[in-house]
């Protein structure tokens, strides 16, 4: 975080101003994000389901191969300050969406909790909710409303 009397990072500056070590930070590990999803094609609505990018361990909600992701997962997006609003389909409590909203960090997330396992316990996370892409079969039949 900061030291004691000064603002956290992520208050004090802009999504644009942090540094790489700041920006990764911010992921609150949830791993709602590496769900599957789904879009209509006519309406452009944004499905989520419960099933996770092969890349998720789904037990600890990270990426087993993250420095190395989008060569095993060619369309696995990469955020940055200036694509962020792009993602519609980041989950609401994302805190890249919040801070790129102007909004503050949820009172779970790591950094304002000092506790990285907080998101799990709250149920914020996909842990415990997400099935591996090797045992769902086809997509449409693991649609749910939890991630958003």
């Amino acid at each position: 975080m900061s030291d004691e009397g000064e603002r956290p990072f992520w208050k004090a500056k802009r999504l644009d101003e942090l540094s790489q070590d700041e920006w990764e930070q911010l992921c609150d590990g949830c791993g709602k994000c590496c769900l599957e999803k789904l879009e209509d094609a006519d309406t452009g609505e944004i499905n989520y389901t419960e099933v996770a990018c092969r890349l998720l361990d789904v037990r600890r909600c990270r990426c087993t191969r993250y420095a190395e992701r989008r060569r095993f997962v060619p369309n696995c997006e990469q955020l940055r300050p200036t694509n962020i609003h792009r993602f519609n389909w980041l989950p609401s409590s994302c805190a890249y969406r919040l801070l790129a909203n102007g909004q503050d960090l949820p009172w779970w997330h790591h950094l304002v909790s000092g506790d990285r396992d907080l998101v799990h316990r709250v149920g914020a996370s996909a842990r415990g909710r997400a099935i591996p892409e090797w045992r769902a079969g086809p997509l449409e039949h693991h649609i749910v409303t939890w991630p958003a």
